[in-house]
C-alpha cells in the first residue's frame, strides 16, 4: 500500500520521528513550511505559535508536491501547540480534505508537555472521522531516545503493515 508521510516540525522531533516511520514502511515523505517561519525560541516561540494553533490559522505553505491519487494512505505528523495540531497541518488538511476523506489516515504527535490526546481528537473532528488507522504519540523523542520510543514506533508500524 503506497504511503505518504505529511508532517509539520519545528524543533525536529517529528522530523526525526517521521524519517523512522518512512524507512521501515517505505513511505513518500512531505515535509510542510509555512511561508513566513515561526519564531522557534524564547517567549515568542509559545506566545506566536500557541496564538496561531489556537486561532485555528491556516497559514500559506512553501510549495511541495503532493498528489493524492498516487496514495492509499496518509499519515499526518504534527508536534503538538496549545493542546492542538499544527496550523501548517491546518493548511493541508484544507487544501486536500476532500481527497483525504477517502484515505486511509493515520496521527503521529510529538510533543514537550501534556496534550496529545485532545490534539488527536481536535484533528479527528477537524478531518471528520471517528478513528485514525493508528496513533503514535511520543515525548521528546529526539532529546529523550529510549528503546521504549522505538517499540513504540515499531508498534504503530506494524498496524499499518
Amino acid at each position: 500500500m503506497k504511503t505518504a508521510i505529511v508532517y509539520y516540525s519545528m524543533s525536529g522531533n517529528v522530523e526525526q520521528t517521521v524519517g523512522k516511520i518512512a524507512e521501515r514502511l517505505e513511505a513518500d515523505v512531505i515535509r510542510l513550511e509555512p511561508e513566513t517561519a515561526y519564531h522557534d525560541k524564547g517567549f515568542k516561540k509559545f506566545l506566536w505559535g500557541g496564538k496561531s494553533a489556537l486561532m485555528g490559522e491556516t497559514p500559506a505553505l512553501k510549495p511541495y508536491t503532493f498528489n493524492a491519487e498516487e496514495y492509499e494512505r496518509i499519515i499526518l505528523g504534527t508536534p503538538v501547540w496549545a493542546g492542538t495540531f499544527t496550523p501548517p497541518v491546518r493548511t493541508f488538511i484544507d487544501t486536500h480534505k476532500a481527497a483525504l476523506s477517502s484515505k486511509k489516515l493515520s496521527a503521529v504527535v510529538c510533543l514537550s508537555g501534556a496534550g496529545a490526546q485532545k490534539a488527536i481528537d481536535k484533528m479527528k473532528a477537524y478531518l471528520g472521522i471517528n478513528a485514525f488507522e493508528a496513533e503514535l504519540v511520543l515525548t521528546d523523542p529526539k532529546d529523550k531516545v529510549s528503546e521504549e520510543n522505538e517499540k513504540k514506533i515499531d508498534d504503530f508500524c506494524n498496524q499499518l503493515r
